[in-house]
């Protein structure tokens, strides 16, 4: 079934082969690792480095006997809401595929492990390198979809929240716009490269694989719809956000003003009784007696209470209330 790179850890580096056809796959790749199969290989230094590097642009390198490529896929964490980005390197050869990429990304050790241990598997997914690399292509593809349904899901629950005046969605709605332009900043560059990569993979198989390929960008392209629908409509729930969050303050400084408003005459009258000089029904006049001991405050209280009651009728008329 194999053989094996004998400097080569092998927890670290796993082989299949099929008709002639070896799959080498590399999760967590390591410098040693990497040169090894470089050597063994015949690959360019450069690409050896992309495959160590953090975080490499996409891209694709056409060379004479195999081809490299370069992808990022997204990585959906749960506890934090948010995706990162996992790169994926692939070197392919006349005889051989080698993927280079972190462990976290499961879906590529998962396909391995498929071909590894199903014989039919195997023979159905590894008739010759293009072949090989459609499925891997493939299956990255489609585990697009589980988070992009994350994303429609999470969209339909910020939708109840953004039209509940008494819960706050902002936060939720600026997470949102975050994973979507993460998602749209890396699938991007697939959309962009997926021709290129199609076309130089197919000279590795003597049969067409075309329709295969086309299926897998029709793939890519419904996931790009999906966001950008979810991209408007994160975008329409921000601005209903913000249009009812304004409102509502609206509501409250109205409130708060005509509160404020019609206390002014009150604060007026205060005001001028708490000057120290001489003012009807004051302490040097001595207190207005007419209508009894409280007159001087029940005639104050007139005073301060009739253009409240006006501004209220008037703000009333007007529909400020």
């Amino acid at each position: 079934m194999g053989s094996s790179l004998p400097a080569v850890k092998a927890e670290s580096v796993r082989l299949v082969s099929n008709s002639g056809l070896t799959w080498i796959d590399v999760e967590d790749p390591t410098q040693g690792e990497m040169s090894e199969l470089g050597r063994e290989y015949s690959l360019h230094p450069l690409n050896l480095d992309d495959c160590l590097s953090k975080r490499q642009l996409p891209k694709v390198d056409d060379y004479e006997d195999n081809l490299f490529v370069l992808l990022q896929f997204p990585i959906y964490d749960k506890e934090t809401g948010l995706v990162h980005e996992s790169q994926t390197s692939l070197f392919l050869g006349k005889n051989y595929v080698i993927t280079a990429h972190r462990k976290e990304l499961k879906i590529l050790g998962d396909l391995f492990r498929s071909c590894q241990n199903d014989a039919g598997e195997r023979e159905t997914g590894m008739k010759s390198t293009t072949h090989l690399f459609y499925h891997i292509i493939d299956a990255l593809v489609d585990d697009l979809f589980p988070i992009l349904n994350i994303v429609m899901t999470e969209l339909d629950d910020i939708e109840d929240k953004v039209f509940d005046a008494k819960v706050s969605a902002a936060k939720e709605i600026n997470r949102q716009r975050r994973v979507i332009a993460d998602l749209r900043r890396m699938i991007a560059p697939l959309r962009r490269l997926f021709l290129d990569i199609t076309v130089n993979a197919s000279r590795f198989s003597e049969e067409d694989l075309r329709k295969y390929f086309s299926d897998v960008g029709d793939h890519i392209e419904k996931a790009w719809a999906i966001l950008d629908e979810a991209r408007e409509t994160i975008e329409i729930y921000k601005d209903t956000d913000f249009v009812l969050s304004t409102e509502v303050t609206n509501k409250v400084l109205a409130v708060l003003t005509i509160i404020f408003t019609l206390t002014i005459p009150a604060t007026v009258i205060g005001g001028i009784y708490g000057m120290n000089v001489p003012l009807p029904g004051g302490l040097s006049s001595g207190p207005l007696t007419f209508f009894g001991p409280f007159t001087t405050f029940l005639v104050l209280m007139m005073l301060a209470l009739v253009p409240a009651l006006v501004m209220l009728f008037y703000f009333s008329r007007k529909g400020w209330m």
